[in-house]
């Protein structure tokens, strides 16, 4: 990253003492304050795609709205990637700092752990780094509204897409752990229903794998027209750097990630990485608002080019408090399930997302983009990585309603 953690925090601890308000002291009336809890893992494998970035973001939307009737006081803890630190730290918050809504959460037992005693205290929680899409399944909670992307939006935008761009013939690479198979399942069912095959798959060790040779040997036998890589982090980018220098892609196929951030790219380098494929519902780069968004966050905080779970941390922070000051601060904090049920019934619209809707399952509603990372002869400025090769509208995106098991929607 070209910001620093240091300047995030400096410019994060300024605009928390100023409590983002229009006037008053710091220290105002908490019955006209509202507190936003920031969870998110600062220095650990989520950092870069969420971290001091997603309480950046939040700030920023804080600011954004600022001089509304009411104060707004953001604080921020790293959960270390534990479900059961996540939890304490969420009731801590609520019991004795009184925050009122915690926001991104990367990791998805941490993020259903919080979505517990969101529920249990009648809080809010904006999910925007966990991909479960359980959040708006079996697991659904009144309380909760997840934003940004999920397991199945990946799979169905990046599976599906590429097979209507003719890329019918499919192999998966794959770590061999409950997240891999996972999403090898999940893009496996959208490429055979939008007509294409999966030539076959290979798993490999997880975690400790390092050499990947073998692997893409089995997959440059199977002649598919694209190499789906189930894997994340650490194993992810190596994994691409070796099909790189492996020439895995040098006949025509395409190598899908499903589910990489542009931070990933970036460690990459243009070089290895150019020719990928990739979904996100967001862009820094994608229009005037996207852009827009953009330059406030680096002005304000040293940004320099947002990730998709970024963008929903602002975007989700911003329209809770538009439903606060549409509903009143005192019937906001007193009733969690409340405040969630008027984000739902007011349509979305932000730069970083545009115009979207919540559905009664907590799941934002907004168009997945299909990206292929550009050649190094392409890219003209800095983080100017991606061009466009699809767009999927949010309510062909996501997991469809009825599909999803949640209680919310048969009520």
């Amino acid at each position: 990253m070209t910001f620093t953690r240091r300047s995030v925090f400096k410019a994060g601890a300024a605009l928390a003492a100023a409590a983002v308000s229009g006037a008053g002291p710091a220290r105002a009336d908490e019955s006209n304050t509202i507190k936003l809890g920031v969870l998110t893992d600062t220095a650990g494998p989520y950092s870069d795609l969420a971290g001091p970035s997603s309480i950046a973001s939040v700030r920023q939307a804080a600011k954004e709205f600022a001089d509304q009737g009411f104060r707004v006081e953001v604080v921020s803890a790293d959960h270390q990637n534990k479900a059961d630190i996540a939890a304490n730290i969420t009731r801590q918050w609520i019991d004795r700092e009184r925050v009122d809504v915690i926001v991104d959460v990367p990791g998805s037992s941490a993020a259903l752990a919080v979505a517990g005693v969101a529920r249990e205290k009648n809080k809010v929680f904006l999910a925007s780094g966990p991909a479960a899409a359980e959040l708006t399944g079996p697991q659904c909670s009144p309380n909760t509204v997840h934003w940004t992307y999920d397991i199945y939006m990946l799979a169905n935008s990046t599976g599906a897409a590429m097979v209507r761009a003719g890329g019918d013939t499919w192999f998966f690479i794959t770590a061999d752990y409950v997240f891999g198979q996972s999403m090898e399942a999940d893009a496996s069912r959208f490429v055979q229903a939008a007509g294409g095959k999966v030539l076959g798959s290979v798993r490999f060790p997880f975690p400790g794998t390092t050499d990947f040779s073998s692997f893409l040997v089995r997959a440059q036998a199977s002649q598919a027209k694209v190499f789906g890589l189930a894997a994340g982090g650490s194993d992810l980018i190596n994994a691409i750097k070796q099909a790189a220098e492996f020439g895995l892609t040098q006949r025509g196929a395409k190598l899908a990630a499903l589910v990489m951030f542009i931070t990933d790219v970036h460690s990459l380098g243009l070089e290895a990485a150019q020719g990928l494929v990739l979904s996100e519902t967001f862009y820094w780069d994608l229009n005037d608002r996207t852009r827009a968004f953009t330059n406030r966050l680096k002005g304000g905080f040293g940004v320099q080019a947002p990730t998709m779970v970024h963008a929903g941390c602002y975007a989700s922070a911003l329209h809770y408090l538009k439903a606060v000051k549409d509903m009143g601060v005192a019937a906001a904090k007193a009733s969690g399930a409340d405040a969630v049920n008027r984000m739902k019934a007011m349509p979305t619209d932000d730069d970083a997302f545009g115009a979207g809707t919540i559905r009664s399952d907590g799941r934002t509603l907004h168009p997945a983009y299909l990206f292929e990372v550009k050649a190094p002869r392409e890219s003209r400025a800095p983080w100017d990585y991606y061009k466009l090769l699809q767009t999927t509208p949010g309510e062909q995106a996501f997991r469809p309603l009825a599909e999803g098991g949640c209680p919310l929607s048969r009520t």
